[in-house]
């Protein structure tokens, strides 16, 4: 199949958010995303932006069956890890259903993981969630590990409220 990856740039951000909330509805959480797509114009592309993202893409005479040619996204950020220094985040990575199989996730995450070599990064780092085993399967035959079978590592967060209690201490 044909397509391309790319930067993308404040123009994509109605899609990335599309396509955000199509993969919060894929792993049944769609209650879940509260940005929109003028967030996504703020914190990825403003003076300092907070994330950078990829976009994959095809010709006009490919577009989906709903008339879209952005079909993928790949939403990252570098990060510190306190014991193995520099390393890349994948927050988000995701293919339109009937585009998958076909190397645009595989490609999108090759990008990633290029632009944090490139970077001086030595890992890529990123959550899945339990139920989405196919996306598990697709990380591990990458080479991917999985950190909390093989370190027994928690995933966790302070959100909104927890967060603005935490910071009142």
């Amino acid at each position: 199949m044909d397509f391309s990856i790319r930067d993308a740039n404040v123009e994509d951000c109605k899609d990335v958010a599309r396509m955000n909330l199509d993969l919060a509805a894929y792993e049944k959480i769609p209650e879940q995303v509260t940005i929109t797509h003028k967030d996504l114009e703020q914190d990825g592309f403003s003076k300092n932006p907070f994330f950078q993202c990829l976009i994959a893409e095809v010709p006009q005479q490919h577009k989906s069956k709903d008339g879209y040619t952005s079909i993928g996204f790949a939403l990252y950020f570098y990060s510190y890890c306190a014991w193995r220094g520099r390393s890349i985040y994948l927050e988000g990575l995701y293919v339109m259903p009937e585009f998958r199989g076909q190397g645009v996730g595989k490609a999108l995450l090759s990008k990633v993981a290029q632009r944090g070599l490139a970077a001086g990064c030595n890992m890529l780092n990123f959550i899945v969630m339990h139920a989405n085993q196919s996306s598990v399967d697709f990380y591990m035959r990458q080479g991917g590990s999985d950190l909390t079978s093989d370190v027994g590592y928690h995933y966790m967060a302070f959100k909104e409220d927890a967060l603005q209690q935490l910071a009142q201490t």
